[in-house]
């Protein structure tokens, strides 16, 4: 159990590479974070920033030979995730950290029911007897919205909607009370009514079960309806971190204005350009050894191409790693 005050995840120097024919890729590069009880941590940055690997690397998700996964420590529920065994580490998912993948359908087995797919962790990890876990099983999807709970356990994901299969995983995700929940994009493949239906359903559940959540996205708009606070990736690596309101109201990386300037504008009442960040991120053939931004920063500077910045703390719960001042403009003192 945590105690009060105390983070439920730690996750200390997680570096994770892959090895491939063009040679080793560093994809997470000494990424360190706290996540406190009950607190929605939102993760943002393009396709390609370390997201998703990031954390499904913390609980053995990545299911390659070529990936190495190294670090000081994971710690969860008094264990480090990065020492124990696949049995053990096989008993944290879904029994203490959930996970919601992005596309419902590729994740849900279409030759077995819904009921049997939601029964079976319960089985398994919690050892409820077969009639015990239909129960359940009924009560989570109709936890989840979903009506006529009891006769859906017998449907296949093929007699579902997009967003119902959501709903379904996040029932799956939610079956063994997790303490945390991440959630990888969980609501990009659906339409603007669907997503901000499983939107408001993640709130209700986050107050009624009282479980951290991490949401993955790229969708700031979506980070300000629902985020805490606010952790900002690039090139595999953490480049600001803050409060949400913090971070939309004093933005202190390029990367974090030029994400935010890529968000539409609807007030106004006149249409503008929609902007783009130039270039792409970079593909990490080594760990950095200078600024990852900096070949697409219009305020790179010498310092910027032969060093890679640490992060420096310049405010409560809000820090940076960048050399750049955007209030005075200038490099930061040393």
């Amino acid at each position: 159990m945590s105690e009060a005050g105390a983070a439920v995840l730690e996750v200390k120097d997680l570096k994770t590479v892959f090895e491939t024919g063009l040679g080793a890729v560093h994809a997470v590069n000494s990424v360190s974070f706290d996540l406190m009880p009950g607190e929605l941590l939102g993760v943002v940055g393009e396709s390609g920033s370390g997201k998703s690997v990031t954390m499904m690397s913390l609980i053995g998700l990545l299911g390659s030979t070529s990936a190495i996964v190294d670090g000081a420590h994971v710690n969860f529920d008094g264990k480090d995730l990065l020492k124990v065994s696949e049995d053990e580490l096989r008993a944290v998912r879904g029994a203490g950290i959930g996970f919601v993948f992005q596309d419902p359908m590729t994740s849900l087995n279409p030759v077995f029911t819904v009921g049997f797919q939601l029964m079976e962790p319960l089985r398994n990890h919690m050892g409820l007897s077969k009639s015990a876990a239909r129960m359940r099983a009924a009560e989570l999807l109709d936890l989840v919205g979903i009506a006529d709970a009891t006769r859906r356990l017998s449907d296949y994901p093929h007699q579902f909607s997009g967003g119902m299969r959501q709903r379904v995983m996040i029932a799956m995700a939610l079956a063994c009370d997790p303490k945390v929940l991440i959630a990888d994009e969980p609501t990009t493949a659906l339409d603007v009514t669907i997503q901000a239906q499983i939107l408001e359903l993640m709130k209700e559940l986050r107050n009624k079960i009282g479980m951290a959540i991490i949401w993955i996205t790229h969708d700031l708009g979506v980070i300000a309806g629902i985020a805490d606070r606010v952790m900002v990736m690039y090139g595999g690596q953490i480049v600001e971190q803050a409060p949400v309101n913090e971070l939309f109201q004093n933005p202190q990386h390029p990367y974090t204005r030029a994400l935010l300037k890529t968000v539409p504008n609807i007030r106004g009442g006149r249409a503008e350009r929609l902007r783009v960040i130039e270039g792409q991120p970079p593909i990490m053939f080594s760990s950095p050894r200078q600024c990852t931004y900096h070949t697409r920063c219009t305020h790179a500077f010498e310092r910027c191409l032969k060093f890679d910045p640490d992060r420096l703390k310049i405010g409560e719960g809000h820090d940076v790693a960048c050399f750049w001042d955007p209030v005075t403009g200038e490099p930061r003192d040393e």
